[in-house]
């Protein structure tokens, strides 16, 4: 069972981060569009290295959401922020909803 649809009533940009070049960071193409719940709050999270930083957008999406860490996000009120930390949440066998949590820069 995924997070109802309905529920997601923001709409996202997502350039997913692709790694690191002689150039800069690469990202892929941008996905307009994307369904989202977004809360714009400040809080603690560990970034991908174990470090506490802080948060300022937390965005709840469908599960097979294309967003690693350090992909860049256009919010709805058009700020651009940079991934932190992804979570899949699944409850296999259990009637809850699944879905990814990003939190943002």
């Amino acid at each position: 069972m995924n997070v109802p649809r309905y529920l997601l009533r923001h709409r996202i940009t997502i350039e997913p981060y692709r790694g690191d070049s002689a150039y800069g960071p690469q990202f892929g193409p941008p996905v307009e569009g994307v369904p989202a719940l977004v809360a714009e709050t400040v809080r603690t999270v560990r970034d991908r290295e174990g470090r506490e930083v802080t948060s300022t957008a937390q965005i709840i999406a469908a599960p097979n959401l294309d967003c690693p860490a350090e992909s860049r996000i256009t919010l709805p009120n058009g700020r651009t922020t940079k991934a932190i930390s992804i979570a899949h949440h699944t409850a296999p066998g259990l009637p809850v909803p699944q879905c990814t949590e990003v939190s943002a820069e």
